[in-house]
Parts: C-alpha cells; structure tokens; sequence
C-alpha cells in the first residue's frame, strides 16, 4: 500500500469488556439500483466443505452476458471459504434464538454462533471459533445483489482492516454470510449508544481512524481501485483489541482505471455520508469515500452524529454546525467530545480538524487520497 505506520502495543482502552450493544443500523437507501457483478464469475455450491479456487455451479443462479442479478463471486486469488449447509448454520446459532441475536439491518438479521476449529462444524457455545452469522432476508432481489456483491470482494480480499468473510449458504432459497465475530461491535456504538460506559479515548480513537484509513487505502490502490461506498461508524466494526476492520460490501464497486476519472451509477448509501457531487449526478470515484471517510473523522472528533434529528434545528447536520468552529483554531476545543477533554493537544485537535475539513471539500478534486490521509493520520499518531 505504501503507507504504514507504527502501531502502539498499549494503547487506552475502555475497562468495561462486555458485550457490544445489539443494534445495527438500518440505514436507507437513496434509491435502488443494480450493481454489476462480473459476467465471467464462476458459481456457488451448497455444502458444508471449502471452496477453493473457482467456485463451482450451483442451482440457485447462472452466470448471464451482462454481468446481472444471476451472476456469481469467484474467489480466484486462491483464496477460500466455506460453503455451509443450512442446517450447520441453524445448529451453530441454536436454531437463530434470541440469545443468539447481534442485532438487525435492510439485509436482514445477524446472530452469533460457534463453529469448530478445524472442522467448521456446530460446536458448544464457548467451546470453540465464534461467528457472525448474517441471514439475508428473502424479500427482493436487492438483497440479493448485495449479497452477490459482498462475497464477491471479500473471497478476493485479504487485509488486517478488512472483516474476514469465512464462508456462506446458497442452500434453495436461503442466503447466510458467515464472518468472523468482531466482540467489541461497531465504532457507532462506542460513539453513540454506549454511554453507560467508558468513552473511547482519545489515543484509541486516533488508532481506530488510522486502521480504518488503512483499509480504505487499501481498497482504492487495488491494481483495480474499488470504491467502497458505505462507509460510515455503523461499518467499521472492532476486534477484543479495539483493531478496527470495514464490514458491509454489499454496496462495494469497481472504481475507474486508466484515464478514467469517475465511473456512473445510481445512487446509493446513507444520508449524511455520501458525497455532494455523488448524490447529484451519480458520478462515484474514490474521492466520495474520501468524503465519507471526513464525515466520520468528524464524528470520531466531536462524538455527535452526520445527522442528528434529536438535535436542535441548527445542530442537526454536523458539518453546518462544526465547521465554524473548526476553522477557528481558538474555537475548535468547543466541538470536540467532551468525554476526552484533556487527553490531546490543541495542536493535534487542529491538525484533525483540518484534515477532515480537506476530506469533506465540497471540490472532488481537491481532497487528498487516502493514502495521503493515513500519512497525516500516522504522523498524528507518533
């Protein structure tokens, strides 16, 4: 990627260990519309073993000319997952019970379940690897593309800020995605619905943001950039170690190569994240990330919401409410999370600032790349 920095063996974090909160945000889309799924893409089977290499067909769909609904991920890096039976899934997560419940979305609901460690079959709750298990609802073939679309990059896709996809379920009409269980929830829980206990501080929130710019650099210097189009607190999900990783590709797409600037679709992704000039006239390049990458540093910096109706009139969108302050380096402390005052500089509060004004640059052009991002974020980190 060419951009790394030193990761702190101690960092602070919050004492309390519990269990995340449960909810996961069922955030609305602008509008629907199809994404592409590449036409050559190989096809799924059921079953509880691995798939390696290029995955084979299966009745649930065929690959079509032009790269429609019926197209499926291949996994042609090498890599490999599992394909799961229905009936191991529903015995790992006890039969999806209510205490195995994590928590719920448009795609569906998703719940915890155990699998063994070598043999990937149902164990005993404690025993042995815990798992995310996402069941897509049946409903609607949006759903379905998006589920399309997630197994296709994360097959292909191996990162440290990437959640690990080990495997799914395309058994008759049933559509699983089987993650790897990040124990510590999402960064908009520890923001926002956590109160009752400790505030991420701010040394952890400053590392949160540099693995989290990591991984988004990571997705845009693929020999072919992908653009993740989602990103936001309630997708960048953390480990037992508070090591952030993105979550949620459903929406993930090809980004433009060669002299290619933008490519064109419908739009798509969550109100308050999603840049200007996208919303406008559909045109998505790595740039919109950038703004949503600055929409969240926003809210890592200052611990409100991209939008807040509970807030009054004139503090309900952060950007109009922050941004005078933020440009003032005398007034930027009177934004910031009171939760951690006294933990940083105002020298180093400035610096963020700055750099999340630059991401959410009403002019494309002139934000910065990530991985010009996640050097200025490493250097704060020192």
């Amino acid at each position: 990627m060419g951009n790394s920095c030193t990761r702190s063996a101690k960092e602070d974090v919050p004492a309390d260990s519990s269990s995340p909160s449960r909810g996961i945000s069922n955030d609305v889309l602008f509008t629907s519309g199809s994404r592409g799924v590449s036409s050559n893409d190989a096809l799924f089977t059921s079953g509880s073993r691995r798939v390696s290499g290029s995955l084979q067909e299966s009745s649930f769909g065929t690959a079509s000319s032009n790269g429609d609904v019926n197209s499926s991920p291949s996994a042609n890096d090498g890599g490999s997952l599992i394909a799961f039976s229905y009936s191991d899934l529903k015995s790992a997560t006890r039969n999806f019970r209510p205490e195995s419940f994590l928590g719920e979305g448009g795609f569906g609901c998703v719940y915890k379940g155990w699998l063994d460690n070598t043999s990937y079959k149902p164990a005993r709750p404690g025993s042995a690897l815990a798992v995310a298990v996402k069941v897509l609802n049946k409903q609607g073939m949006q759903g379905h593309r998006e589920w399309l679309t997630e197994v296709r990059y994360l097959s292909q896709l191996r990162h440290e800020n990437l959640v690990r996809l080990i495997g799914f379920c395309a058994e008759d009409d049933h559509r699983l995605l089987v993650y790897e269980f990040m124990s510590r929830g999402s960064l908009e829980n520890h923001l926002f619905k956590g109160r009752q206990s400790q505030a991420l501080s701010w040394s952890l929130r400053l590392r949160i943001a540099v693995g989290a710019a990591r991984g988004l650099a990571f997705l845009h210097n693929a020999n072919q950039p992908i653009i993740y189009r989602d990103f936001k607190t309630s997708n960048i999900l953390l480990d037992n170690q508070f090591t952030p990783k993105l979550a949620d590709f459903g929406l993930a797409k090809d980004g433009p190569i060669g002299d290619k600037t933008h490519v064109t679709t419908r739009v798509m992704g969550t109100y308050g994240y999603a840049a200007p000039e996208y919303m406008a006239t559909g045109h998505l390049s790595p740039k919109n990330d950038v703004y949503s990458f600055g929409m969240v540093l926003l809210e890592i910096l200052t611990g409100r919401r991209a939008i807040d109706r509970n807030k009054p009139q004139t503090e309900r969108n952060l950007v109009e409410w922050a941004k005078p302050y933020l440009r003032d380096r005398h007034k930027v402390y009177k934004v910031i999370d009171p939760q951690i005052e006294g933990q940083y500089t105002i020298k180093d509060a400035q610096k963020l600032a700055s750099l999340a004004i630059s991401c959410i640059n009403p002019d494309a052009h002139a934000r910065p790349h990530m991985k010009d991002v996640l050097a200025i974020l490493c250097d704060l980190q020192k």
